[in-house]
């Protein structure tokens, strides 16, 4: 298990549409591992295979209520959605940028766990908002791309400002 760098705002890597994964083997759950790893020390809620540079179906969160159990999701798919909810988000990749965005309130995804096995997740609050954005990252899509183009415009221009180092997650390595 390792922390991998974590990719930012303007590598193709975040831009692209993943591929599915074939089969759940021991690279894996090995990519599964360094995604927590690197989360953790990121102090994320959830990591995406592309932000990593991995252009696979493939995400884990952890949004740390006691009561919602950390987890990875391999080719999932929302299957269900509903209702709508504005609140704040930032992202892994866009360091230091939050902004409020309108996500579904409930959702339905199935996909994949570690272990390859099938699993359901009916998720509310926080964790529908975390699934959506990580989901989101599988498809080549950030945040700010569900930002008013006003909105979009003002926060692309303020990154275009920051030096380098500015721009770097905590965990670069």
């Amino acid at each position: 298990m390792a922390v991998r760098e974590i990719r930012v705002l303007g590598d193709p890597a975040l831009r692209a549409r993943c591929e599915e994964v074939e089969t759940v083997d021991d690279e894996v759950r090995r990519l599964v591992d360094d995604l927590i790893d690197t989360m953790e020390a990121a102090d994320g809620i959830g990591l995406a295979a592309p932000q990593v540079g991995i252009p696979l179906r493939v995400f884990v969160y952890d949004i740390r209520d006691p009561d919602i159990e950390p987890g990875a999701l391999i080719n999932p798919r929302i299957v269900e959605a509903g209702g709508t909810v504005r609140d704040t988000e930032g992202c892994l990749s866009i360091p230091g940028f939050d902004e409020t965005v309108e996500r579904y309130a409930t959702v339905v995804v199935e996909g994949l766990d570690r272990e390859g096995r099938e699993i359901r997740i009916e998720a509310d609050d926080l964790l529908s908002r975390c699934l959506q954005h990580e989901y989101d990252h599988l498809d080549g899509v950030l945040f700010i791309d569900r930002l008013s183009p006003l909105k979009r415009r003002m926060l692309l221009n303020k990154w275009a400002k920051l030096d380098e180092s500015e721009r770097r997650p905590a965990t670069a390595v």
